[in-house]
């Protein structure tokens, strides 16, 4: 075997590894992407169109997120937030639209509280969505029967989902469980 064969054999040889080891660091990036994100990973493909621009947002997400302090709740906080809760949710029976309102103020505090920024619905998805991506939907399910609950468009039946929904991310950041 001729000298420039050899090179032509080993360059080549060095090719196919570099191509499988990025072939395999992007597959790694999007199994950690659709794993810490669950099914908003799937959501951001269909929101941006494409894997590369889902996987780009994701990774920002990721890196907002690294730079908040998220904190966990000490013991009397926690009772406090949860007898708040509880007082909601009996003034559900009376009033359903406003106890809806009250848990979505709740939620927002709690989020603040815990140091997640709550500049409107769409940052707090955005960031949420990092930590708790498999509860997210429950917070969009009832921030949009919120959202038609202001216009009277809600059912009582619809008002207690979203009080169930609600419920779910409130627990979960309340307890610090991460639904990765």
């Amino acid at each position: 075997m001729s000298t420039s064969t050899l090179i032509i054999v080993v360059v080549a040889a060095v090719i196919v590894v570099l191509a499988i080891t990025v072939t395999l660091a992007l597959l790694g990036r999007r199994r950690h992407l659709r794993r810490r994100f669950g099914p908003e990973y799937e959501r951001a493909v269909d929101e941006k169109g494409g894997l590369l621009a889902a996987e780009r947002d994701l990774r920002a997400r990721e890196a907002r997120h690294d730079e908040l302090d998220i904190r966990e709740l000490p013991p009397e906080r926690r009772r406090q937030f949860t007898d708040r809760w509880n007082e909601v949710q009996v003034h559900f029976v009376d009033q359903p639209a406003e106890s809806v309102d009250e848990a979505d103020d709740l939620v927002a505090k709690l989020m603040r509280e815990r140091g997640y920024p709550t500049n409107g619905y769409r940052g707090a998805v955005r960031d949420l969505s990092v930590e708790h991506g498999r509860t997210l939907e429950h917070y969009r399910a009832a921030h949009e029967v919120r959202s038609r609950s202001a216009g009277g468009q809600a059912t009582t039946e619809e008002l207690r989902a979203a009080m169930v929904h609600y419920r779910a991310l409130f627990d979960e950041l309340l307890t610090d469980q991460r639904s990765r």
